[in-house]
């Protein structure tokens, strides 16, 4: 795992358990918890992922005024924690998520801190076995092009979320964009800019891409699915998030039901081979709260575009697979951000664990499926992989549906409050993010930080008047 020497040792450790006792006993805690109707096949929380963590007040200024904001007005007036602060909540966070922690860097604008400070914060998560994803407009990477790579290769960086959409305001170029066909050039940049970062730095940095949706730009969903498809190399992930009326949002801005998002993305997977209507059977924490549709690309060299495979279908038999796989003894198993001789070591392990599984069923899945949907067999792919004539890659497209506050003071929000995956640490409790943002939290840890600074130069002051004395 992270923070761990690489050693042979550990690759022994991880084909002995390519899970870990730690993993499973995280995951196990997170199953438990959740109501028993959502205990299903499909659920990804408490089977797959023990969920997902932010850290907060690292840098509540932002130097946007987005139209869509989910901080309140004082924000830009909160100073920033000292990194001590930080260190302890990605304590807090690695505790409670495991190894490999998923956590989010994120509050306003993180790469308007220091940029020694935000390094040191990076490095500390990566020592203790957190995985940090910096979440950012990506603006301070086109001033600076050298931050990037200095977060990379001092910081150990290796995801990054960049937000780009038309509710953003004071972006360099891009002041306030009427559509999202406006901000295509600026993606581009942005796909060419990872790109660049990965060769200068010789690192595998993985890339998100996160943007609000609303009524307004809902119709350019299906163009920008098309996009991410043909720059699938540079970021991997698509987080579409419907807007809620949390914080300074606008009053104009209005959301879109998930239905009215997912049809527009599969007007574009359409192109693609892939007939997509909804989110599908899979699923984490509360159906209501997210949808998680992995997809698998696959191009033959010389055809103007890739074919798109949904990675579990909602039929008999991937349901079956799933259900099996919750049997294997390899739920919670994940090789990212796994060395080499790490990912060898568990994938041997996987196969230790589970060979009948693996050979006897999931292979023959997959060539199953890869006849029916992409006209060749697994042999015929691996061949033509080898020959440089196929290329295979993925792409994960999701949705977050956060709640405004009259929605999660209902019924309903509090079964999604009790089922989120999205949690932060304050005051000794992982507090869901919908709870944070839409119930008062986020403002209260605010007023504290302002009262913290208060205490402090009270503190300060007090020698100084007894030296006048």
């Amino acid at each position: 795992m992270l923070g761990q020497p690489r050693s042979f040792a550990r690759a022994w450790d991880l084909f002995v358990d390519p899970v870990t006792a730690e993993k499973r006993r995280i995951l196990d805690e997170r199953w438990t918890s959740l109501s028993a109707s959502l205990r299903t096949t499909t659920q990804g929380l408490g089977q797959k992922a023990t969920g997902c963590g932010a850290t907060i007040g690292i840098q509540p200024r932002c130097d946007f005024s987005c139209t869509g904001c989910y901080l309140g007005e004082e924000a830009n007036d909160i100073p920033a924690l000292p990194k001590e602060k930080i260190f302890e909540q990605l304590r807090h966070l690695r505790a409670y998520l495991g190894p490999k922690s998923n956590v989010q860097v994120t509050d306003g604008e993180v790469t308007l801190r220091p940029v020694n400070e935000l390094v040191e914060i990076l490095a500390y998560a990566r020592s203790i076995g957190v995985i940090p994803m910096v979440m950012t407009h990506g603006d301070s990477f086109r001033k600076d092009p050298t931050l990037l790579d200095r977060l990379v290769l001092e910081g150990g960086l290796t995801e990054v979320s960049i937000h780009v959409d038309m509710t953003q305001r004071g972006r360099i170029g891009y002041r306030s964009p009427k559509s999202e066909i406006e901000l295509m050039p600026l993606r581009d940049e942005f796909a060419q800019m990872i790109r660049d970062v990965r060769r200068r730095t010789g690192t595998r940095l993985r890339a998100a891409t996160t943007l609000t949706i609303t009524r307004q730009n809902v119709p350019n969903v299906a163009d920008i699915v098309r996009w991410l498809v043909r720059n699938r190399d540079a970021f991997g992930l698509v987080s579409f998030q419907p807007a809620a009326q949390v914080g300074r949002t606008r009053k104009t801005i209005e959301g879109v039901t998930p239905d009215e998002l997912w049809r527009e993305v599969g007007n574009a997977t359409r192109d693609f081979g892939l007939e997509l209507d909804s989110r599908g059977p899979l699923n984490f924490g509360h159906p209501d709260c997210t949808g998680f549709v992995p997809v698998i690309t696959i191009e033959r060299r010389g055809d103007e575009k890739p074919r798109l495979l949904r990675l579990i279908r909602d039929t008999p038999e991937d349901l079956a697979i799933m259900n099996e796989y919750t049997n294997s003894g390899l739920l919670g198993m994940a090789f990212r951000d796994d060395h080499p001789l790490e990912a060898v070591a568990r994938f041997l392990g996987a196969l230790r664990t589970a060979p009948r599984w693996i050979v006897g069923r999931v292979v023959p899945w997959i060539d199953g499926r890869l006849r029916e949907e992409a006209g060749m067999t697994a042999g015929g792919l691996l061949r033509d992989l080898a020959r440089g004539e196929v290329t295979v890659g993925g792409l994960t497209l999701t949705s977050h549906h956060f709640m405004s506050p009259e929605e999660a003071k209902s019924p309903q929000g509090k079964d999604r409050l009790d089922a989120c995956v999205f949690r932060l640490p304050y005051k000794g409790r992982m507090v869901p993010m919908c709870e944070m943002n839409a119930l008062g939290v986020r403002e209260q840890f605010y007023a504290e930080i302002i009262e913290g600074c208060r205490d402090t130069e009270l503190e300060l002051d007090e020698p100084r008047a007894a030296s006048a004395r």
